[in-house]
């Protein structure tokens, strides 16, 4: 049971990560925390299947044009309504959480609903790592999740858009001085952000199907993940995703998989009364702020 355990954790922690990575880049870069993030990741998911089964696209045509598709809507929805609002936490919040609820109940309301509504895997077949048996879209998402974060660290580091976007982030008015425009970054950050809930998506759902209440699950976690780890750390969500995605292993083998999403809850929880700032978070803590 051991190396079952082991696998499937690591798996599941993959998940996590490719889920919370751009709601963590878009904070640690705009500060804004998105809670459209759910809503994204179902859309995306329906994207492609829409292109999929109603243009008859090729399959890894259709997951780019979603994964575009919704970094476009990303940027859109910082031009069209963030802009309004920024600086703003409160309103930031319930201006996404709005726009991703009015999103997800279109869906609904258009009869998008339905175990029948699923993504065929970009991979097919099965391995036995230590004689367990895992199918072959399970091994390519914890390929991607980390071919992922070496991508961003590069794309981070070592080209100028990244190099702003670290600009802005550690000093923003410094930034602004230096003719980095903060608005242009910040909807860049959403639409980077989308994309990477939209590839999430797209690795993710062929392991189930699409469904819009998993939208609500996802950004649950997400914070979850962000908050443990650290709002503005990528470090910080790889370890968090670890934490909490052996954990929900445990807890499905041993107590049952509806109590899978108390631990994201009681992640959130614990972490805001014991280190409010996270693992690798860079916010003061109460004692520095009085």
């Amino acid at each position: 049971m051991l190396p079952s355990l082991l696998v499937y954790g690591l798996i599941n922690s993959v998940t996590l990560a490719l889920t919370a990575l751009g709601f963590s880049l878009t904070y640690g870069i705009s500060r804004v925390a998105n809670f459209a993030h759910g809503a994204l990741y179902v859309l995306a998911g329906f994207s492609a299947w829409f292109f999929l089964n109603r243009f008859h696209l090729n399959y890894y045509l259709a997951a780019l044009l979603a994964v575009v598709l919704i970094s476009l809507t990303g940027a859109a929805i910082y031009r069209f309504a963030l802009i309004r609002v920024r600086g703003m936490p409160l309103l930031e919040i319930i201006v996404t959480f709005a726009l991703g609820t009015a999103a997800l109940e279109a869906l609904r309301y258009f009869g998008f609903l339905g175990s029948h509504y699923s993504l065929p895997p970009l991979f097919r077949g099965s391995v036995n790592l230590y004689g367990v048996p895992v199918d072959a879209q399970r091994i390519a998402l914890v390929v991607i999740g980390g071919l992922l974060v070496f991508t961003l660290w590069l794309f981070t580091h070592h080209t100028r858009i990244g190099l702003a976007f670290r600009a802005i982030a550690q000093d923003e008015q410094a930034a602004m001085m230096l003719g980095i425009d903060s608005d242009v970054m910040a909807a860049l950050s959403l639409a980077v952000g989308a994309a990477l809930v939209g590839l999430a998506a797209i690795v993710v759902l062929p392991l189930g199907y699409i469904a819009t209440e998993s939208g609500s699950n996802i950004l649950v976690s997400a914070i979850a993940v962000c908050i443990l780890g650290g709002l503005e750390s990528t470090a910080g969500v790889i370890v968090a995703s670890l934490l909490i995605g052996y954990t929900q292993i445990l807890t499905v083998a041993y107590l049952g998989p509806h109590y899978q999403m108390i631990v994201a809850l009681l992640a959130i929880l614990i972490t805001l009364i014991l280190k409010p700032s996270g693992l690798f978070g860079k916010q003061k803590e109460l004692e520095e702020r009085v």
